[in-house]
């Protein structure tokens, strides 16, 4: 009996040695606890997250004095309740506000019509490789090679702006097919206008990549129509902060037949614009 218990008492000894061992470890082994916990596994690295994991409420975004400036028939309508609810946006269908989000204007004048829409996409990757900033990158590219950009050409002057590529742009098929490179200021719809460019500020306006507006930019300006109809123009500006994809589209058509609006006008409105929204983001 006394013999019994004894073997008992071994055993219980040895296990609890055992035990021990197996849930310390050796100073000198290691076994597969993280003795460094602020040193990362090599095995679990994973790409880092994007700054940004939310975006803003799209249709608050943009300030009602800049709506009064691109879209001038705002502020004419006399209609109390239909100026509210047209300053305050349609925002877009979406099932996911983190991920994308997006708000339109409209408003028509006595000079024309003008549109307005701004999209929020923030980008995440499910690949544990690719970062959500690198993820953007690639998605951001693909929107500038879809803008068809015309080639920049290192013999053109820099903008004044500073806020522009260093280099100019030459026009390509798809520019000359577009007429951006022909602004006017005969009947514009902006309740403002400028003389006509010399032909030097005129290839300042060409499609371009931008500098100094997020991590990455570009502007484009597409022109429709035929001097026999309004001429419709649209200014797409569109920029990459971190793991966020912002795009403005600016659309203007003037009520006079062959007439067509403002490039420039219309490209400095979409700029700020897009300054005033890079500002606005979560950080």
């Amino acid at each position: 009996m006394q013999r019994k218990a004894y073997v008992t008492s071994a055993t219980a000894a040895l296990l609890a040695a055992l035990l021990a061992g197996c849930t310390g470890g050796s100073g000198k082994g290691g076994g597969t606890d993280n003795s460094n916990p602020g040193e990362p596994d090599a095995h679990s690295a994973q790409a880092q997250p994007g700054k940004y994991r939310t975006l803003p409420e799209p249709c608050g975004a943009v300030r009602p004095a800049t709506l009064d400036a691109l879209l001038p028939g705002l502020p004419q309508i006399i209609d109390e309740k239909q100026r509210e609810k047209a300053y305050e946006g349609t925002a877009i269908l979406t099932y996911d506000t983190d991920r994308k989000v997006g708000c339109r204007w409209k408003a028509d004048s006595i000079a024309g019509v003008d549109h307005l829409y701004v999209d929020f996409e923030r980008v995440v990757s499910y690949d544990s490789s690719v970062s959500d900033d690198s993820q953007a990158e690639q998605i951001f590219a693909t929107q500038v090679a879809a803008a068809d950009l015309p080639e920049p050409t290192a013999s053109a002057p820099a903008s004044p702006s500073g806020s522009e590529s260093s280099t100019s742009a030459t026009p390509s098929p798809s520019a000359s097919r577009s007429g951006s490179a022909s602004p006017t200021t005969t009947g514009s719809a902006s309740p403002s206008s400028s003389t006509s460019p010399s032909p030097s500020s005129t290839e300042e306006l060409q499609p371009r990549l931008l500098d100094g507006l997020g991590d990455e930019a570009f502007l484009d300006d597409q022109l429709t129509g035929s001097g026999s109809t309004s001429r419709q123009r649209k200014v797409t500006v569109a920029f990459r902060t971190s793991n966020v994809i912002v795009t403005i589209e600016y659309e203007e058509q003037p009520t006079t037949v062959g007439a067509e609006p403002d490039s420039k006008e219309m490209q400095d409105n979409a700029r700020k614009l897009a300054a005033q929204l890079a500002d606005s983001l979560p950080g």
